[in-house]
């Protein structure tokens, strides 16, 4: 069971260090970042307004598409280059960032 849960857990860990690297390598760092404001809302703050939504996901990764303006402010978010499976692990992780 010990062994179990220690592999669950290093599962994990790499899927979120991979999530991050992906932020990293499509440019999302210019404009977010883990716990500030920067261009954009930090990743802590847009999981904190979409915790327990239950269509979180799916609504993130469509504006990471899309792009988007007005739900943080005037600062437009322009649609990303990313595909539909990477759209989805971002937003995964953005809402598993505290």
């Amino acid at each position: 069971m010990k062994k179990a849960l220690m592999l669950l857990a290093v599962a994990l860990v790499s899927v979120s260090f991979a999530s991050q690297q992906l932020a990293q390598q499509k440019g999302c760092n210019a404009c977010h970042d883990m716990k500030a404001k920067k261009v954009g809302p930090s990743y802590a703050d847009i999981a904190k307004r979409y915790a327990g939504r239950a269509d979180a996901v799916d609504y993130l990764a469509g504006r990471i598409k899309r792009g988007g303006a007005g739900v943080w402010g005037s600062v437009p978010m322009p649609p990303q280059n990313v595909s539909d499976a990477e759209a989805r692990q971002l937003a995964q992780w953005i809402l598993s960032v505290k």
